[in-house]
């Protein structure tokens, strides 16, 4: 269940799935403390008189979950039968899904130093959230009961993900527009941020560090 949970979320970069909401699923309190705000409602629900249920009733399975903030959830489970399908709930799924890929792909650039200022500035925003919250950080390892981890769990599926897909995507469809000196960099890193992603759905205990000299060559395209 645990992968299953950290696969919906990751997929769904931590946004409500139904499209004419993609409210964002995480949020700081008054006291500074993250948390997470979304729902995994069951398309198929486990009780056979549950919303759209079925004999023998829905698992909790990636497959049959569908990440919803709290409204929206209330919403497809309260209302009359027959107006939120498993069909429609299914497509909504794979459609936000697609839209979520689809960061990856969003601009096209004409030279090396556009794409290294877009590739530094997503680098950048995961370097402040691993600086500030992540295991190494000073509020993690001076006061392992504060609220780093959880803020740190948030932005990696929110926004260090979906960032390090861009920034594959960018590197791979500019290719062409690459250094030569620059290159041999890149494959380091999509081997990273490949076994990153992985590990947040199954935990493995060892995986590819960030390679500095990525940040470095992506630096030195800029000047």
């Amino acid at each position: 269940m645990a992968k299953d949970t950290k696969l919906l979320w990751g997929r769904a970069a931590g946004i409500c799935s139904n499209p004419e909401c993609r409210a964002k699923l995480t949020a700081t309190g008054a006291d500074r403390k993250s948390f997470l705000t979304g729902e995994m409602a069951h398309q198929i629900a486990q009780s056979p008189d549950g919303p759209r249920g079925t004999d023998g009733g829905g698992d909790d399975t990636y497959d049959n979950l569908i990440l919803l903030c709290p409204t929206c959830h209330r919403t497809i489970d309260k209302a009359p039968e027959g107006t939120f399908s498993v069909e429609a709930l299914r497509s909504w799924k794979k459609n936000h899904e697609d839209w979520v890929d689809g960061w990856a792909t969003e601009g096209k650039y004409s030279t090396a130093l556009e794409v290294a200022q877009e590739v530094q500035r997503l680098l950048l925003e995961n370097r402040t959230h691993f600086e500030e919250y992540g295991p190494k950080s000073k509020t993690a390892t001076e006061n392992p009961a504060s609220t780093a981890q959880a803020i740190w769990k948030a932005r990696k599926l929110d926004t260090l993900l979906p960032n390090n897909r861009r920034i594959i995507s960018l590197m791979e469809r500019h290719s062409k527009l690459i250094p030569a000196s620059a290159a041999p960099s890149f494959p380091r890193f999509k081997m990273h941020a490949e076994a990153f992603e992985g590990n947040q759905y199954d935990r493995v205990e060892h995986y590819p560090l960030f390679p500095e000299k990525f940040s470095e060559d992506i630096e030195g395209m800029t000047r």
